[in-house]
């Protein structure tokens, strides 16, 4: 039968909705293949087949929706539709017609777009597969660098361009005798030194973890500032640790007490000692439970033992290679340390009660080293001291900062472990119970003995500083020994920045974390010329102070450089 005039309106229709209804019609009623109606009515085989899925699912909205009140049109839509579909058909993707939309000042979201195309039943674009990653490029082997290797012109950028500030001090340390003293293990691409300069190069630079190497291994002044081409990964920072000893550790230290001396960081008159416990957050359950107290519970952890200098508060000695029964008798073996390095044993030493037990404060009285510690307070003690008359407390005022200056003072012998010590309990230091005093010093008096004592509360400072500029807490191993091996290098590296911040007009007592952010965080560029590597470093708030300290005209001769010459410039 022929087609009545006007029968383009059922044919090709021009509307989303009745095209889709006609589609179905013929697929439904009058037979029509998939193919056949996705030729009839403009579609792709697959939409035809998918309009059929929707449609058997009820996903399709209404053919035949009543009308609403409100606008009918949408004006952008309609500005956009024509050129839209023309692209979409001509295989554009998304993006690529949103971006002639607007260059054609006809802007449309995508959001709306992909309405516009789905009411015009064009279907998503198959997706071209992915192009396969290339592959890495592989990375720089680790290796010293030769004569030939330095740059001899040039320029590099440096991210970390402030760390070579303390380059002169490692200098002065005589790092390459440190390490060759120590004895530390090399290996078949490095030497000890070289892998002793990267992990230095990690702590000075205040990384958390040695992983974390990763986070500048892209900075190849790095590499140099140790004498390699790039910095080691983190597999031989890692590993390298598990090949020390302790008696490498406190062979370095040993040799570093005589620098330390000579740098104005040792006096050797009497010295701070603590235990630090450095927490496990692992699962594993080889260590042992010991106090922390920033969690005021014991648990899992690795027990370090500190020294310090009593007037320059240098850190002079470490271990973390303990046990829990070996910790009272580690003050004994610090005295032997400095005895084997100075040929004396320590005068004075200044620790807490839980240090140590009473049989080792016999053991130092017979070595004849003295001591300052606290007794714990028992019922016994304490009712003895409520039972003496007033006459019994004599008054001092301590010359000390705070409010508690005004102290009472009552004397007394007592006998521990057979031997004869002075006793002194002291009324006033904020507690309501008297603190009380035990030592083998029976000149002194009383108020430099408690103002001795107060200045021992500094350790527990310093090491909040090792905390916060070196990540002293951040377990480097669930192995002690690994842990003695950071500790070392911790001691270390608080010998560089005190040494560095001597330099500094009125920064002596300034923290390691401070002068980092003054200081060492900051970027330059490194210059080469034959012989020399001048690092140009940015202008900073703290640049004046560097100046006055003459670092402009200061020239340093690096050992493990092959006697290259370092200088500092600052551009404006």
């Amino acid at each position: 039968m022929p087609a009545r005039p006007g029968h383009e309106h059922f044919t090709r229709p021009r509307s989303a909705s009745q095209r889709r209804y006609e589609a179905l019609r013929a697929y439904f009623l009058e037979g029509a293949s998939a193919a056949e109606v996705a030729g009839r009515f403009d579609y792709a085989r697959g939409s035809v087949e998918r309009l059929v899925h929707d449609h058997r699912q009820g996903r399709l909205p209404p053919l035949f929706a009543e009308s609403r009140p409100g606008p009918k049109r949408q004006p952008k839509k309609e500005r956009a539709r024509s050129l839209a579909l023309e692209l979409r058909r001509a295989g554009r993707s998304l993006e690529e017609i949103v971006q002639a939309l607007v260059a054609a000042g006809a802007p449309l979201s995508r959001t709306a777009l992909w309405e516009l195309l789905s009411e015009a039943g064009l279907a998503r674009l198959e997706q071209p597969a992915p192009l396969a990653p290339a592959p890495p490029a592989a990375a720089p082997k680790v290796r010293a660098l030769t004569g030939e290797e330095w740059p001899s012109e040039g320029s590099l950028s440096a991210e970390h361009a402030g760390l070579f500030l303390l380059v002169p001090e490692l200098v002065a340390l005589e790092l390459p005798a440190l390490v060759q003293a120590a004895g530390y293990p090399g290996t078949r691409q490095l030497s000890a030194l070289h892998s002793i300069l990267a992990l230095l190069c990690l702590k000075l630079s205040g990384r958390r973890r040695r992983s974390h190497v990763q986070d500048v291994v892209h900075d190849r002044s790095l590499g140099l500032l140790c004498g390699l081409n790039v910095l080691p990964k983190a597999w031989h920072l890692t590993s390298y640790s598990y090949r020390t000893e302790r008696r490498q550790q406190e062979a370095l230290l040993q040799a570093l007490l005589p620098r330390l001396r000579s740098s104005g960081l040792l006096r050797g008159e009497s010295f701070n000692l603590d235990f630090h416990a450095i927490m496990s957050f692992g699962e594993g359950k080889i260590l042992e439970e010991h106090y922390v107290s920033r969690r005021s519970q014991r648990t899992r952890s690795v027990l370090t033992f500190f020294a310090e200098d009593g007037e320059e508060h240098a850190l002079v000695y470490a271990n973390a290679d303990l046990a829990k029964a070996e910790q009272a008798r580690e003050v004994i073996r610090f005295c032997e340390f400095f005895e084997r390095s100075q040929g004396e044993p320590p005068r004075l030493l200044v620790f807490d009660q839980r240090l140590t037990t009473y049989a080792q404060l016999a053991e130092l009285d017979r070595r004849g080293i003295g001591f300052i510690t606290l007794r714990k307070r028992g019922r016994k003690l304490l009712a003895e001291l409520e039972a003496l008359p007033a006459e019994r407390w004599q008054r001092v005022r301590l010359e000390r900062p705070g409010k508690q200056r005004e102290v009472a003072v009552s004397e007394s012998a007592v006998v521990v472990e057979d031997r004869r010590f002075r006793q002194l309990a002291v009324r006033g230091l904020g507690r309501e119970q008297p603190t009380l005093f035990l030592t083998n010093q029976h000149e002194p008096q009383a108020k430099a003995l408690v103002e001795r004592y107060a200045r021992r509360w500094g350790i527990e400072n310093h090491l909040a500083e090792q905390i916060r500029a070196f990540h002293l807490d951040a377990l480097a191993s669930q192995v002690p020994l690994s842990v003695d091996f950071d500790t070392t290098l911790t001691v270390l590296a608080d010998a560089v920045y005190r040494r560095f911040a001597r330099r500094l007009r009125g920064h002596a007592k300034v923290t390691p974390e401070t002068l980092f952010r003054h200081f060492i965080d900051t970027k330059g560029e490194l210059r080469f010329a034959p012989g020399r590597v001048e690092v140009r470093l940015h202008r900073r708030t703290y640049t004046p102070i560097l100046l006055e300290a003459g670092y402009a005209e200061r020239e340093v001769e690096v050992p493990w450089w092959g006697g290259r010459t370092l200088s500092y410039a600052f551009p404006a």
